[in-house]
């Protein structure tokens, strides 16, 4: 497993090695003794699937705040799509930044996105299909939203249209009306 650090402390990369043959290939997705001697102890309790019909389909930004705040691993599939994490850990020299990855059945990568980040992606190809593991369960209570055309934020989507958007996800709040649960806990 290939583990890439990136700009905003916490959000890895992930990149399975595939093993192939004339059969097609295999690769390990995640495995918690491998992670946590590479310092990734996370305990997984949820497994989410979600498929989007059409490309340029829009899921975020999401988190869930504490006590039910979720660490995730995130992977395509099936098609392709470009993933985003925003730290909004109040204090951290980071906040509001945002990092995006192509994430793609063909190339494996996974995004690892911590506790105290947004998440969103959007789909580059019809019908395509994301995965993630979570570890803590969905509590509906503790779930928001920032919008994800947020001008402070300032995330370039790649849209040549407009997105595809659920009602929660076109009503959400913009970052400066939002008061973050997220504290940043130093380097």
């Amino acid at each position: 497993m290939q583990i890439e650090q990136t700009a905003l402390a916490g959000v890895v990369i992930l990149t399975p090695q595939r093993f192939g043959d004339d059969r097609g290939w295999f690769c390990e997705t995640w495995n918690a003794a491998r992670m946590a001697a590479a310092g990734l102890d996370l305990g997984f309790v949820q497994d989410n699937h979600s498929m989007s019909g059409a490309a340029g389909t829009l899921r975020g930004l999401h988190y869930q705040r504490p006590p039910h705040a979720q660490d995730k691993l995130v992977r395509c599939t099936r098609g392709a799509i470009f993933d985003v994490a925003v730290d909004i850990r109040r204090g951290s020299p980071t906040y509001g930044h945002w990092l995006g990855v192509d994430l793609t059945a063909a190339n494996g990568k996974q995004l690892l996105v911590p506790k105290g980040f947004l998440h969103g992606f959007i789909t580059r190809t019809p019908d395509t299909e994301v995965q993630y593991k979570c570890t803590d369960l969905y509590a509906p209570d503790c779930d928001g939203a920032i919008r994800w055309d947020d001008p402070t934020i300032g995330i370039d989507w790649g849209l040549s249209a407009a997105p595809i958007l659920s009602a929660k996800d076109a009503i959400a709040p913009l970052l400066a009306d939002f008061d973050s649960p997220f504290v940043w806990e130093g380097a």
